[in-house]
């Protein structure tokens, strides 16, 4: 399984109308594979979507995309390159611990949060992870996680629902206080980035 988390940054007060646009055409896509995510921000660098594809493989995917492009009618992608101003598609691994992403009521906050850890540093980072999650997610859960096996910069992301901007708060002082977070043994990551979300209309998770 992989996971395509692609971003995508809009011209200024498109948002509307750029949902508009991709849900006219979701349905058809969905047809070939099933949206796994999609979420604006709240917070964080703003005017900017954050959709999630799962795939079985690199080659599935290759192959949905080329079914999705063909002519005369193609189903994908929907017509908003007009309403983009960037757009940036990596590709990532869930982790051991992750479950399934599908139709779920468990936000609407989502906290999307992007570390950068050392690659050699990963096999440590999941074990750690793997062995706090099940005490950790009794607070909130844990919508997804995942990891490139390739390196470089925000090669760890995970994604936290809540109810509330205040029940965050909450969890995050309770959890820290209580010793359940942040994990035990885990290398320490060399950068953070966080962005708040919300999701889209048509979005698999609420």
């Amino acid at each position: 399984m992989i996971c395509e988390i692609r971003t995508y940054n809009l011209k200024l007060g498109q948002l509307n109308e750029y949902w508009e646009r991709f849900s006219e055409k979701l349905s058809a896509r969905q047809e070939l594979s099933k949206l796994g995510g999609h979420w604006y921000t709240e917070v964080g660098p703003l005017n900017q979507m954050v959709a999630i594809w799962p795939y079985e493989s690199l080659e599935q995917r290759a192959e949905i995309r080329r079914a999705a492009e063909a002519e005369p009618n193609p189903v994908w992608p929907p017509d908003t390159s007009d309403l983009i101003v960037s757009m940036v598609s990596e590709i990532y691994l869930p982790a051991p611990f992750m479950e399934p992403l599908g139709e779920k009521d468990i936000g609407p906050l989502y906290e999307m949060r992007l570390y950068t850890y050392p690659s050699e540093g990963m096999p440590q980072v999941l074990e750690a992870w793997g062995a706090a999650i099940p005490e950790r997610v009794k607070f909130s859960p844990l919508a997804g996680c995942w990891y490139s096996e390739y390196g470089g910069v925000n090669n760890f992301i995970h994604i936290w629902a809540y109810r509330s901007f205040e029940e965050r708060q909450r969890i995050r002082a309770e959890t820290r206080e209580k010793g359940v977070w942040p994990p035990k043994g885990s290398v320490r990551p060399i950068t953070q980035e966080s962005k708040l979300l919300l999701p889209a209309p048509f979005s698999p998770m609420q």
